[in-house]
């Protein structure tokens, strides 16, 4: 990577893990961006899609834009808010224009470089082609690509950014869903207490309750919340009882196997503190209520993850730790970070 690139990369993703970025070698250079030492190699294709910091600035603006949607109220950041881990918290159903009511909750948008496929069901293989799916959905933006294009290429503000980053001004979808992409596949959580208390910076430690806690989590939940991006990015049956009112059965519509059935991606448990509400139908408001349904309300079925098949035994004071070192995993220079946020 040459001077020039490197530059580029540390003003683009200077909110990821780089404001207080005290240990320089707990770090390394991969692709297009900057990851804790002892991370996986991302699986995002940096080579069909560099980043620029023009680029990132361009896909700020359009996930910002409420030009996006049909009627120009709702934008991408109206379901992904900064404050919430880029997660939707208002509501347990995502809402849409003209206060639609979807039928899923907003997923957080953290660390997408690390992920192959997207949303609940894993029906979408790109991070590119992801935003497709809100901006057409009937109960989100309920638009089409042509009359986005349409509005964008009627934009002097817009034809010149986006001459700007792609070396000419007429939009085309490629060049948008690229745009978008250079600004969610830099949305990066790395630098929480727990990454702080694993590199070993100095004077960061857990307390005792959060030391157990993280001792209950590798016992009982990291087998699918894998550290340190805690996920798999797979999808799993957790036991969740089926909604009375969607019937959602999650991958199966995509797979048509009816091994899928039940089958939700596992999410990444980073700030979780703040992606409330939980589950795919945001039907839990709290962390003590997910907990108590892991330990007491999961249904037995034959589909059910072979790592829940044996009960989690907790008790009260456990519980406790156990929330205690979750809320270790907020990143609030992530989540504060004015890179991130609303273009001014």
């Amino acid at each position: 990577m040459n001077k020039k690139n490197i530059n580029i990369v540390l003003i683009v993703l200077l909110a990821c893990c780089f404001l207080s970025l005290k240990n320089v070698e707990n770090f390394v250079f991969y692709k297009d961006i900057i990851i804790p030492k002892g991370w996986p190699k991302p699986v995002y294709n940096f080579k069909e899609n560099k980043l620029t910091k023009e680029g990132f600035e361009l896909g700020r603006k359009l996930f910002y834009d409420p030009i996006l949607s049909r009627d120009s109220t709702i934008s991408c950041s109206s379901c992904h808010s900064q404050y919430t881990g880029f997660a939707h918290t208002d509501h347990a159903l995502s809402h849409g224009i003209e206060g639609r009511i979807g039928t899923r909750n907003a997923m957080p948008l953290i660390n997408l470089a690390w992920a192959k496929t997207f949303h609940w069901d894993g029906g979408v293989l790109s991070l590119e082609a992801q935003t497709i799916n809100p901006i057409t959905n009937s109960q989100e933006m309920d638009n089409t690509l042509v009359n986005v294009l349409g509005k964008l290429n009627h934009s002097k503000k817009y034809k010149s950014l986006f001459n700007n980053v792609f070396g000419d001004s007429i939009v085309t979808t490629k060049k948008l869903l690229q745009a978008i992409a250079q600004f969610t596949v830099s949305l990066q959580s790395c630098n929480s207490k727990y990454d702080k208390v694993m590199r070993h910076e100095k004077d960061i430690f857990f307390t005792d309750q959060e030391e157990n806690g993280h001792r209950l989590f590798k016992r009982n939940c990291e087998s699918c919340h894998k550290e340190p991006l805690l996920t798999n990015n797979n999808f799993a049956d957790n036991g969740l009882p089926i909604d009375q009112d969607y019937k959602d059965y999650g991958r199966l519509k995509i797979t048509q196997n009816p091994k899928d059935s039940f089958n939700f991606r596992v999410p990444t448990l980073r700030n979780i503190e703040f992606t409330y509400p939980y589950m795919h139908d945001g039907r839990f408001m709290k962390l003590r209520e997910v907990i108590n349904f892991y330990t007491d309300g999961k249904i037995k079925r034959k589909t059910l993850a072979k790592e829940l098949q044996q009960p989690i035994l907790l008790n009260e004071n456990e519980k406790k730790d156990l929330i205690a070192f979750l809320k270790t995993l907020t990143d609030k220079e992530f989540l504060f970070n004015p890179k991130f946020s609303f273009p001014k």
